[in-house]
């Protein structure tokens, strides 16, 4: 091969490197070869193992030949879509393992662990014994060390049912039902192929990082975090986080809707009325339940106090409304306070690294403040209320209110669950709530659909309805929304007195014809393209449910607050109930 070097007037191909620097090599290399030769050069280095390249603005992976001149990015083990290569390839190399040692065991990967990690679980069978997983990880271990090549390979999609078939892989049968083109990429490991949506390695070699980990009724394969690329971190218990996670499992086998494909059926035979009325009655449920819990506590230990905490477009504002409704129903009124009317005036905000106004920092409330009219409205005094002025930046006079002895405080907010945030308030006074759409549907047995991927949906969906935001504009903001929601929400979540999981099953039939529309204006070639395409990819294998059956969906639902139509929209718990002077 052409040895590569800094760029020289010649008939080969010429890359320009992400600090502007050209290096020149022979034509069919791949961006590995190029993004090593700029390494090895000195042109370039990486801050943790290469994952993928970035050319001409479009996501590849590492064994794509360069043809013609592009501008070329390292993609690595520290940025978000590195991190979902190595995640799926490892998937890919576990599944592979397992296959080889246990071929009649079937593994079905269905949640993420906050610390970094994939909760994994036998299909239809006894879980994994300790010694099995060892057997699994020693395998896997060989395989990395062998630095086994990654094929890619497109067949038929009936070549691909045919093997599915084979293997019984019944999960992946069925998504192909939904299939919209004649053919299907497969990657190979060790002879054995599969599908897996997105980009993977061209080999094992980098996969250093993982451990199997035994839990209740399965195991956790654990990878790194981004911040933390080439560590471990120590895997904590989220029992509460869990048990919402198994509750949804058992909704799911219930509903007999356990993977996209299933959904998809559904769909296509104009059946979902059902499960739409039935996954909406267990939502109504969950909420009456924690309504009932509220009022236990507001009679055995005085909880007055209820605040409400999740991550960007988790519903937490149609929660609040119908868990108003549910404590209405015990007898008990709401009585809602606004968090953003405490922030502190404009100038003593505090700053984020960039220099800017960081609003979602706890110092940019008036905790001091905040804390003594809670024990005031707690206590029945007569309040004067502030009143945030945006334009101004500066805090003004409000209303004067009192709450009665039979009225709960409801509080909506990001630092909800941070106990810093009431420090002041008696802990019996306060009841914890987490509300996040933490999503069970997946793809198939290897596919997962991240909880991130169906708020950002929503979020990109409801921006446009309301704000009259372009898809680009919310992919924009969304990794500063994440760096927030890492730093101010998921620390605490364990905090929740109850947790509410917002996600619905028949959500992405809705969703997908609305967002793909928005999605597919972004303009090709920006840094949001990347993730519009990637979104795009998996939307594809969701059958869409026709907007005239859009009437099945319930005017209270969960799902109305971000495709319209709901009738909690101008519903402002308490507000004739308070007392104003």
């Amino acid at each position: 091969m052409t040895d590569f070097h800094p760029a020289e007037p010649r008939e080969t191909i010429r890359v320009t490197l992400r600090n502007g620097q050209l290096i020149e090599g022979p034509i069919n290399a791949t961006t590995n070869d190029f993004l090593h030769a700029a390494a090895r050069l000195g042109m370039d280095n990486y801050d943790s193992p290469l994952m993928g390249a970035v050319v001409d603005g479009k996501l590849r992976e590492l064994s794509y030949p360069l043809q013609r001149d592009v501008t070329l990015a390292p993609v690595t083990l520290s940025t978000s879509d590195g991190g979902r290569i190595y995640r799926r390839t490892l998937v890919m190399l576990m599944v592979t393992a397992a296959a080889e040692l246990f071929p009649d065991m079937h593994i079905s990967v269905r949640y993420a662990v906050p610390d970094g990690g994939f909760y994994c679980a036998a299909v239809g069978q006894q879980p994994f014994s300790k010694d099995e997983l060892n057997q699994i990880a020693q395998r896997m271990r060989e395989i990395v060390a062998a630095n086994e090549p990654i094929a890619k390979k497109i067949v038929s999609v009936e070549e691909a049912k045919a093997l599915f078939e084979s293997r019984q892989e019944f999960d992946k049968m069925r998504l192909l039902e939904q299939r919209e083109r004649d053919d299907l990429t497969l990657y190979e490991l060790r002879g054995r192929a599969d599908y897996y949506y997105g980009y993977m390695l061209p080999s094992t070699g980098a996969l250093q990082y993982f451990r199997l980990i035994e839990v209740e009724d399965g195991f956790i394969l654990q990878y790194p975090r981004k911040e933390h690329p080439t560590q471990l971190q120590e895997i904590r218990a989220y029992e509460k986080l869990g048990r919402v996670f198994h509750q949804t499992d058992e909704w799911l086998h219930k509903m007999e809707v356990e993977d996209m494909g299933k959904l998809n059926q559904l769909v296509r035979a104009g059946r979902v009325r059902e499960l739409i009325l039935v996954h909406e009655a267990l939502h109504e449920q969950n909420v009456a339940a924690i309504a009932t819990e509220i009022v236990e506590q507001y009679t055995q230990r005085g909880a007055r106090l209820v605040l409400i905490a999740g991550p960007s477009s988790s519903g937490k504002t149609t929660f609040a409304k119908r868990l108003a409704i549910q404590i209405l129903a015990h007898g008990l009124h709401p009585f809602t306070l606004e968090m953003d009317n405490y922030f502190v005036d404009r100038d003593k905000t505090p700053r984020d690294e960039n220099g800017d106004y960081d609003f979602e920092s706890l110092q940019a409330l008036d905790l001091d403040y905040f804390n003594h009219q809670l024990v005031q409205l707690i206590e029945g005094k007569e309040v004067q209320l502030p009143r945030f002025d945006f334009i101004e930046g500066k805090r003004k006079a409000g209303r004067t209110v009192k709450v009665e002895p039979n009225q709960i405080i409801i509080i909506e907010g990001i630092h909800g669950l941070n106990p810093d945030l009431v420090p002041n308030i008696p802990p019996e006074w306060i009841f914890r709530i987490y509300v996040s759409a933490l999503t069970q549907l997946n793809i198939d047995n290897h596919n997962r659909v991240p909880t991130t991927d169906m708020r950002l949906l929503r979020r990109i969906v409801r921006d446009a309805r309301t704000r009259g935001y372009t898809a680009t504009d919310t992919l924009q903001r969304w990794q500063s929304v994440r760096r927030g929601e890492k730093r101010n929400i998921f620390p605490y979540q364990e905090n929740a007195d109850m947790m509410f999981n917002s996600a619905l099953v028949y959500e992405l039939a809705v969703l997908r014809s609305l967002a793909e529309p928005l999605l597919l204006q972004v303009v090709p070639g920006t840094p949001p393209h990347i993730e519009a395409n990637r979104l795009l990819s998996f939307l594809r294998w969701v059958h869409p449910l026709p907007q005239k059956a859009w009437s099945m969906i319930p005017d209270t639902s969960l799902l109305r607050e971000f495709i319209g139509g709901s009738v909690l929209e101008d519903y402002h718990p308490g507000v004739l109930l308070e007392h104003t002077h």
